[in-house]
């Protein structure tokens, strides 16, 4: 399993951009339906500080992610949207949960 969190901040006026693309990259992988691949994001209170969650079965399944067009489209124009903080990329590790994960 490869587990990551992302962390950024962006512009408040960026900020509803950025949702927007984000449902575009779960809207794809709904429509992928891929077994290998859990993708969530959250909005922290200050409404521009995005918390990415992702874990996926393999280095393949995260390639999957990277090579949908959505995500492109999500990475181009947050890249470009002149962000207050830039993605910090974590890979963490699982200690334990209420739920199944990949092995």
């Amino acid at each position: 399993m490869k587990a990551l969190r992302v962390h950024y901040t962006t512009t408040a006026e960026f900020a509803p951009v950025n949702q927007a693309n984000i449902a575009g990259i779960v809207n794809e992988l709904k429509e992928l339906n891929h077994p290998g691949i859990k993708y969530s994001t959250w909005l922290l209170p200050d409404g521009k500080t995005f918390m990415h969650f992702d874990q996926f079965e393999n280095e393949e399944a995260h390639d999957v992610l990277t090579s949908l067009a959505s995500f492109k489209k999500f990475d181009e124009e947050l890249w470009a949207s002149g962000l207050e903080t830039e993605p910090v990329l974590e890979h963490i590790t699982l200690v334990a949960a209420t739920e199944e994960f990949f092995e």
